[in-house]
């Protein structure tokens, strides 16, 4: 098999877990518009709104759990004990018989999906070429947005079909097999080659980084090169081993940087707005006098345009395009979007007769920036897991990853008291945040696109605070050209193949 696609396809498995991610973050906005479970719970707006947030609560303790885990027992064994704790949750959330119980049934696979978040970019990027490391890990986004789009049809003609409890819990229960077929199978998959090396396991890792790119030839140019980045990379934790991690995070300008970065990032995605849009879609529809059923509908069709428009384009093109200016321009288009809608709620307020075309337009507005936000939202998990080195990999996606948890959790609070009281004032904040999420990026968001990541410690080194006047050194040509003078020297003998394997 072509090494590229064997990549691709172990980046496609593993993304099973944001798979999950995207279904449960889905589901839950048919869950709670139901009539079914507001009958049964009856629970009040704070109420509906915490069903939502104890999830991100909960994937805000997976993130930190993880941050120590992904080291302690490698990125299979990590993702592995994710899919225990899912089953558990998406367990209780489906035979909940009082709202307590669908509490800690969210708050259990948050804690999943905050471990699944954390590690599956790291493996991604870890076993990735970096020509096509955006590529594999967009993965983890367009899983969601799968998820997603199933959720919401599961949900949609359960909906229509259903008037009793099943309304509500046949689209939960469902979530529980995709993750058995991650939970059986995870193992056969090839083990993190840096994860490998960094715990003293340099043979394996050769073989294992041979097996993903070069068919199990250790004697390949691109290996070689590679495996001696990733040794220089190990030794230099080896030799900062007795300095306290917090030091090496916060004491060098180069990682305190990345890690700023990599947590407004972050912070950034959540005040687009997605969160507000993504799980209260048919209260938002409401001011606008839409209905649940057709918002539901309209939500799947979306989901629909997201996945084979969005999610798709994102893929094959981030590689092309970078990441710096997707993410800049995305955001102010993003800002377009909710200037249109939130004009068009305070046209139309409730009290007043919406015409169709006021809904149709308000309805584009919504789609237009789900199908724009495929950017910032794939490129928020691929920056934090591409920028650090292998000591601080772990620390700075789970630090990230806390980030977006908790603003998510403040979003998924505040969304439905604040379209209740103020309504379309509440668009203000997302205007605001878009735009300045691409001033700031603009001016210190560098290029770490194509960028091999034993390399990113040199990119920060170079890069100036104020981005846009830095002329970019192409840091992948270096290790082609490495890889060029290894392909000069001829075919390595058995005994230099061996002594690599050493080292």
């Amino acid at each position: 098999m072509n090494p590229q696609l064997f990549q691709f396809l172990l980046g496609c498995f593993v993304a099973i877990g944001s798979f999950n991610y995207g279904y449960d973050n889905s589901v839950i906005t048919e869950v709670i518009a139901s009539s079914a479970f507001n009958e049964r719970f009856k629970p009040t707006a704070a109420e509906t709104g915490a069903v939502v947030s104890v999830f991100t609560g909960g994937a805000f303790a997976g993130a930190i759990i993880a941050g120590f885990l992904n080291d302690w027992v490698g990125r299979r064994a990590t993702i592995f004990s994710a899919t225990i704790v899912f089953y558990v949750g998406a367990g209780l959330q489906t035979g909940a018989s009082h709202l307590n119980h669908m509490y800690a049934g969210r708050v259990f696979a948050g804690l999943a999906v905050g471990i699944f978040y954390m590690v599956i970019p790291i493996y991604q990027s870890e076993i990735a070429h970096p020509s096509i490391r955006g590529r594999i890990s967009a993965l983890q986004q367009s899983f969601l947005g799968i998820g997603a789009v199933v959720s919401s049809w599961i949900s949609y003609g359960c909906y229509i079909r259903f008037d009793d409890d099943k309304q509500y819990r046949l689209p939960l229960g469902l979530q529980l097999v995709p993750t058995f077929f991650l939970m059986l199978f995870v193992f056969t998959l090839p083990e993190s080659p840096r994860w490998l090396v960094k715990k003293g396991k340099r043979e394996q890792g050769l073989q294992t980084l041979a097996r993903i790119h070069s068919k199990g030839n250790v004697q390949d140019a691109f290996v070689v090169a590679e495996m001696e980045l990733i040794i220089s990379d190990v030794d230099k934790e080896i030799e900062n081993a007795q300095i306290p991690i917090w030091k090496i995070a916060f004491g060098s300008r180069s990682n305190f940087r990345r890690l700023f970065m990599a947590v407004t990032l972050q912070a950034s995605v959540q005040m687009t707005g997605v969160s507000a849009i993504s799980y209260f879609i048919p209260t938002i529809y409401s001011q606008m006098q839409i209905d649940t059923a057709k918002s539901l509908l309209l939500a799947a069709c979306s989901g629909l345009i997201n996945l084979f428009i969005a999610q798709t384009s994102c893929i094959w093109l981030i590689d092309k395009l970078g990441r710096r200016w997707p993410i800049i321009v995305a955001n102010f288009l993003q800002a377009l979007t909710f200037v249109v809608g939130c004009i068009l709620m305070a046209k139309y307020p409730l009290s007043s007769t919406v015409p169709e075309s006021a809904q149709i337009g308000f309805i584009a507005t919504t789609w237009i920036f789900g199908v724009i936000f495929a950017i910032p939202g794939t490129t928020s998990w691929i920056i934090p897991a591409e920028i650090f080195n292998i000591q601080l990999r772990s620390l700075g996606v789970a630090a990230a990853s806390c980030t977006s948890f908790a603003f998510n959790t403040m979003i998924s609070q505040v969304t439905t008291i604040a379209m209740e009281r103020i309504g379309y004032k509440f668009w203000f904040l997302f205007i605001v945040c878009n735009i300045t999420n691409a001033l700031f990026f603009y001016c210190f968001l560098p290029e770490t696109g194509k960028t091999p990541l034993e390399k990113m410690d040199q990119l920060w080194q170079d890069a100036p605070i104020f981005i846009p006047s830095w002329n970019r050194h192409d840091y992948l040509k270096e290790l082609e050209e490495v890889t060029q003078e290894v392909e000069a020297s001829g075919v390595l003998e058995k005994g230099e193949v061996e002594e690599v394997e050493r080292v």
